[in-house]
């Protein structure tokens, strides 16, 4: 964010909203409206709404334009064409709003601006859905109307049929607090999408919505939701049937993620027996570790990451010499390939893997150090 070049009492605003918002608020461009270019007065804000955000195709776009002659104003607040009928405060009479009530010595209005339109873009798209006649959407809606936490959007256009998204958080877990020491700013969540195709007539054939499990992008650190296989959606089935097998499920390979850690924790503090201590570990989620290895008077690194899937899935190795380095760019230090064609066994006790591993490099370090030589011959 360029600094020097909007206002300080602007900057400010928009810093404390990108730092202490508890959604993943972006800056999407910047621009001058001043008759001094030089000031950075506009800015476009991609909002997360109904999980869209991953592809910021239906994200709540605006314009916040403050002026940068009077920068002690309010600012203006502008919302894409799709969106020309959300009109928050029409008719809202004398009652106090956070773009009335503005207060530019608070660095906290523009974040509080923002999540309380976010709030009411939030009832317009629920009414929109309400309003749709479609039976089917007035009984899904009715049957998981006390879930909270659920968003919803209506969808459609000159090109494109009417559909209705939902997005339903899953479980009520605080996988943040789950997790000991995690540095996760944000609530770590997953959610199901599901999609129904408006339909204004009744019919005896009624399709599956389309489904899709999102989650937030932190988590992968932790549970990836790629290998995760949806249930089967039954005929007859609505959300309220649906949802509690998907969290019973879920709910189970989370636990086991967790698990994990520990496995991986052991994992490399064993390798510390014939490594020695190792010089970088991930502390969290134990996914990597480095560790620093000799054969005679050559010296390498060894990193290791560790799979999700692990001890399922064997540890990714790179051997990085210490002596041997590339004349260009930047005389970086040669490395391997990713070495994962070794001797490996998840039935093996965490003890034996390590030994193995060992027993592995020991070996392979030699051709490496061949092939650090050779490296440096083609240089010459």
């Amino acid at each position: 964010m360029a600094v020097d070049s909007m206002p300080p009492v602007i900057y400010a605003q928009l810093n404390y909203l990108l730092t202490h918002s508890p959604y993943s608020i972006k800056v999407e461009q910047m621009w001058s409206g001043s008759k001094n270019p030089g000031f950075l007065d506009r800015f476009t804000l991609t909002i997360p709404f109904c999980l869209d955000y991953i592809k910021c195709q239906y994200t709540i776009s605006r314009d916040v334009i403050y002026n940068a002659q009077f920068p002690l104003l309010a600012p203006d607040i502008i919302f894409g064409p799709e969106d020309e009928n959300f009109r928050p405060y029409h008719g809202d009479g004398d009652v106090k709003n956070s773009l009335s009530d503005w207060n530019f010595k608070d660095p906290t209005r523009l974040l509080s601006l923002i999540l309380e339109l976010r709030n009411s873009y939030m009832a317009y798209q629920k009414k929109r859905v309400g309003d749709v006649n479609d039976d089917r959407l007035k009984f899904e809606i009715n049957t998981i109307y006390s879930q909270e936490g659920i968003e919803m959007y209506m969808s459609s256009g000159v090109d494109k049929a009417e559909e209705v998204k939902f997005a339903v958080p899953l479980f009520e877990m605080d996988l943040n607090k789950m997790i000991k020491g995690s540095t996760w700013r944000h609530q770590q969540k997953i959610y199901l999408q599901v999609i129904y195709p408006v339909s204004r007539k009744h019919s005896a054939m009624v399709s599956a919505p389309r489904l899709k499990l999102v989650s937030t992008p932190e988590l992968k650190t932790l549970y990836s939701i790629d290998d995760f296989r949806l249930p089967p959606w039954l005929e007859g089935m609505c959300m309220a049937e649906y949802l509690p097998n998907l969290e019973e499920i879920l709910h189970s390979q989370i636990r086991d993620a967790i698990s994990s850690i520990e496995v991986r924790r052991r994992f490399i503090t064993l390798l510390a027996i014939p490594f020695g201590r190792p010089l970088e570990a991930d502390p969290i989620f134990c996914r990597k570790a480095t560790f620093l290895a000799c054969s005679g008077v050559f010296t390498f690194l060894v990193h290791i990451t560790l799979p999700l899937q692990f001890p399922r899935q064997q540890p990714a190795l790179i051997l990085q010499s210490s002596q041997h380095f590339h004349s260009t760019p930047g005389n970086a230090p040669i490395k391997s390939a990713t070495l994962q064609d070794y001797p490996w066994s998840p039935r093996w006790d965490v003890a034996e893997m390590t030994e193995r591993i060992f027993e592995y490099l020991m070996e392979e370090c030699l051709n490496f150090k061949k092939y650090c030589n050779e490296v440096l011959l083609q240089q010459r």
